[in-house]
């Protein structure tokens, strides 16, 4: 239970609502473990008539008809006080479980681009969903069954050395052997329910990419493959899960076994203690009625031990990623105005999953309200250094500065939101289209997100929508082509005029009428913003007032679309083939 000593802070913060479940538990155990000396009472009266020890008929009836009626309501009332139990503690386990599912996403939030790189989506909704499930049945019925256990056998083996010490022994000689067969049994569920989380996470990675990526699938026609994959993984899971549950299928058999042996020990050194007048007929009876009232506590071990197991193996897996270390901190609260001065001085970066290294000894300086544009091919660092203008990963040489401040020592989310970003892959969330722009500035009103829209001329495809703005674009924005995602995207970074605009290649998927018109909106839009444009069409960069080649990660080209189009290089080859394109 390493893991498990984590989460134990939520034992004090709900510690009240657990005291009052524990005291409830005690007065529901006691009140039903006085239903056994009610039948002891009962059988001796009728022992003792039937010996002629009593011989008032009416005496015996009356005694028996006053215990009936106090043990329905001893059992009564125990049934009430183990609801409010229930209540207490199944409640509490709801309440810890929205806590822990809450403090893994904020961890989430806080952990750094390069984490999501290295981790599945497919494993991290596994751990907060199946693993915190597992969890809270620590804190639910495991808790609950076994304060119930606990309790119960303490006030049994009270009841019973008060009887009888001798055959209390006798009745407690399989305990040992329960104890051994649980403490290994445990250790096997703990190792088998590490590799069952594994291999569901496994699972749940292949349905979701299979469900992000289905249109692929069909486009390529390997429905068949993917099921097939599928079917692979599953299979890979059952097997885990039937070696789990054959371990976990011992346990029960083996409570009630002992419990059997239990019940015989009474039945036969009970008689020989009745025989030689140590106890009555009435106390053979309450020790087998105390021998069953243990039955389902003491079999039910078995499924809390496994409980407990499945939990410290899940808490663990929660753990690596809650002892995660965001990669980008932020090292101020200070929050000091942003004006938008960029500079990189001789700034590489490799990433470290790769090893590659995307830039190399970057200089360039970017004023307050001017704009940037940055051309390349593939892979050539283009999309690192808005990254690292974003910080969204910190440089491994050299020095960012924003107006002649490291960036490492500005406020981290007054940076971000003093930037407007617009990704290449425009991300829509399963919203409205309204909701979507609105993300950009949560205060944003009706007008201003038609405003924005307008400007990213996607307001008249909107209107023509059946809802408008309250259309739901579904998942990652799917029901939208490519060139209205892309423009959504640009509303959303637009909206709250920012002091910082990157646009990461965002007009590739519209047409040139298109881009002609939005340019123009952005160029009226950012005359008081720093702006930087990464593009592969020179039309959409000819107006900026500067522009840098890379290749490989390395500036080999630096100026104006006048300069740079006079010289011998990528920069006129690209654009003289895009010219001849156009006509």
């Amino acid at each position: 239970m390493k893991a498990l000593k984590y989460v134990n802070k939520y034992f004090a913060k709900y510690k009240y609502r657990y005291l009052i479940g524990i005291i409830i538990c005690v007065v529901s155990n006691v009140l039903k473990l006085q239903i056994p000396d009610l039948i002891k009472n009962s059988i001796n009266a009728a022992d003792q008539y039937s010996k002629g020890s009593i011989t008032d008929i009416e005496a015996v009836k009356s005694s028996l008809l006053t215990n009936i009626l106090l043990i329905i309501g001893a059992a009564v009332i125990s049934g009430l006080f183990t609801f409010v139990t229930r209540q207490m503690i199944i409640v509490n386990s709801r309440l810890v479980e929205y806590d822990l599912k809450n403090e893994i996403y904020q961890q989430y939030q806080k952990l750094s681009l390069n984490f999501y790189k290295k981790n599945r989506t497919g494993d991290l909704m596994n751990r907060i969903s199946e693993d915190v499930g597992k969890v809270r049945m620590y804190f639910g019925p495991a808790v609950m069954y076994s304060l119930n256990m606990v309790v119960a056998f303490i006030v049994t083996l009270v009841l019973m050395l008060r009887t009888d010490v001798t055959l209390t022994l006798y009745t407690i000689v399989p305990l040992p052997i329960l104890s051994v067969s649980i403490y290994y049994l445990s250790k096997l569920i703990h190792k088998k329910t590490t590799i069952v989380q594994e291999y569901l996470s496994q699972l749940t990675t292949a349905a979701q990419e299979t469900f992000s990526g289905i249109r692929i699938i069909k486009s390529y026609t390997t429905e068949q493959s993917s099921i097939e994959h599928f079917d692979n993984v599953s299979e890979n899971s059952k097997q885990k899960n039937i070696e789990l549950f054959k371990i976990q299928a011992l346990f029960f058999p083996l409570m009630i076994l002992l419990i059997g042996i239990s019940n015989l020990i009474v039945i036969y050194f009970g008689g020989l203690r009745y025989i030689d007048g140590f106890i009555t007929l009435g106390d053979i009876a309450k020790f087998i009625m105390y021998v069953n009232i243990l039955t389902w506590p003491v079999a039910i071990l078995g499924w809390v031990t496994s409980i407990v197991q499945q939990a410290d193996a899940s808490q663990a897996r929660i753990n690596e990623f809650l002892n995660e270390k965001p990669e980008i901190k932020n090292n101020t609260d200070n929050i000091s105005e942003i004006n938008g001065t960029i500079e990189f001085k001789n700034v590489s970066f490799t990433y470290d999953d790769t090893n590659i290294t995307a830039l190399k000894n970057i200089n360039f300086k970017l004023e307050n309200g001017k704009t940037l544009a940055i051309l390349g091919k593939t892979g050539s660092g283009k999309s690192t250094i808005i990254n690292l203008i974003a910080r969204l990963y910190d440089v491994t040489d050299g020095e960012i500065t924003i107006d002649n401040k490291n960036i490492e020592q500005i406020n981290l989310n007054n940076l971000r939101r003093s930037i407007g970003f617009v990704p290449q892959d425009a991300f829509l969330f399963s919203d409205t289209i309204e909701n979507n722009i609105r993300f950009g500035d949560e205060n944003a009103t009706t007008k201003t997100i038609e405003n924005a829209a307008k400007d990213a001329y996607i307001h008249h495809n909107i209107i023509e929508f059946k809802e408008g703005y309250k259309t739901y674009v579904g998942e990652r924005g799917v029901t939208l082509s490519g060139g209205q995602k892309q423009r959504v995207s640009i509303a959303r970074a637009i909206i709250n005029n920012p002091k910082v605009l990157i646009f990461d290649d965002c007009l590739s998927a519209v047409d040139t009428e298109t881009e002609e018109i939005i340019l123009k909106n952005l160029e009226r839009i950012t005359k008081n913003s720093t702006t930087i444009i990464v593009s592969h069409r020179i039309s959409s960069i000819k107006h900026a007032d500067s522009i840098i080649v890379l290749d490989e990660g390395e500036i080999i080209q630096q100026g104006t679309h006048n300069q740079l189009s006079k010289e011998k290089g990528f920069y006129t080859e690209l654009y003289n083939q895009q010219l001849l394109e156009e006509n």
